[in-house]
């Protein structure tokens, strides 16, 4: 983890000697490393982050007096599709299930119940756009609950266009002996088994033409050593997505990956102490910052549209720059 973050802020430096010297650090409006202020929901006892709570909301590229989204700009990529979304009450999930229904799908949240709050801000923004939004309570380490999920969607809808297996749990722990069985135990079924419990349910309710997406992570490739656990699920679902791809395409079904770099969600206030994470925001990617969950919005509606129709068993980096294999 050390080395990368060297290597990304020698690129950040670099940039920075090349620029104006009273040039900004960071372009646009987005906010820079020293933004945000330390708050950690991990040492409040929270096992998942609630970006109701967070100590800085993330950014969505609005402009001053809007709530939200109002840069993007949707052009009718998903009119009549119904899309479904696991952890979609917030961050990425939730910029993945808002733009799915600016283009014109109807979206169902899947969430832990404790991020009530959180969904209840998704479905108010869905419900702004005039698309459905179905709000489904469930963890999804529980097999018979990710059916329960799938059977709901399909009784209220009757198909499942798109499934954005995005919901996963991550720790930050320095050493393999510091990692319990329980914190184990969680990730991987959450991150592993939720994505294989949800997609095996959903896969003979997906028409022709459908799409499944995997939130992964850049960590899969980089190999930071204080998330062992978690990076071990994100390398698993990267080869889920290439095997899953080559077993579905004969069906119409296309299998893809998107795999964030830094990106300021619940996930780094639950993960982190307040020191680790006061590190995480000084050492940004290389294009000088932390990302926004409205950045990798796109990607998603991308994957999911037409627009993406002749791309599977692929994973679309967006991390602000870091270049990696695969």
């Amino acid at each position: 983890m050390e080395s990368i973050k060297q290597t990304a802020q020698s690129v950040v430096d670099s940039f920075n000697a090349e620029t104006a010297p009273n040039a900004p650090s960071n372009s646009g409006t987005l906010p820079g490393p020293n933004a945000f202020p330390v708050h950690s929901q991990r040492e409040e006892g929270k096992a998942v982050g609630i970006q109701d709570e967070m100590g800085k909301d993330p950014v969505t590229l609005k402009q001053e007096g809007q709530d939200g989204y109002e840069l993007y700009k949707a052009a009718g990529k998903l009119v009549g599709k119904k899309a479904i979304v696991t952890g979609g009450d917030s961050g990425i999930g939730r910029a993945a299930a808002v733009m799915f229904a600016m283009e014109g799908a109807d979206v169902a949240v899947v969430y832990l119940p404790e991020e009530e709050v959180d969904a209840k801000e998704t479905e108010r923004l869905i419900l702004k756009n005039g698309r459905e939004c179905i709000l489904l309570p469930q963890d999804i380490r529980d097999e018979q609950g990710c059916n329960r999920v799938i059977e709901t969607v399909v009784q209220r809808w009757g198909r499942i266009d798109i499934l954005v297996n995005n919901a996963s749990v991550m720790y930050d722990t320095p050493s393999i002996t510091d990692i319990s069985t329980e914190q184990f135990d969680r990730t991987m079924k959450t991150n592993i088994y939720g994505t294989f419990f949800l997609t095996r349910a959903a896969v003979p309710h997906m028409p022709k033409g459908s799409s499944i997406i995997v939130t992964a992570s850049q960590v899969a490739y980089a190999g930071p050593p204080s998330l062992l656990d978690y990076a071990m699920t994100k390398g698993a679902q990267v080869t889920m997505v290439r095997c899953l791809s080559n077993q579905l395409l004969s069906k119409g079904i296309r299998v893809n990956a998107v795999a964030p770099g830094p990106v300021w969600t619940p996930l780094q206030e639950s993960a982190m102490d307040k020191n680790t994470l006061k590190e995480w925001h000084q050492n940004p990617a290389p294009i000088g910052r932390i990302g926004q969950p409205s950045e990798l919005g796109p990607a998603y509606v991308f994957l999911a549209s037409s627009d993406g129709s002749f791309i599977s068993g692929q994973t679309i980096h967006v991390n602000g720059g870091a270049i990696v294999s695969g």
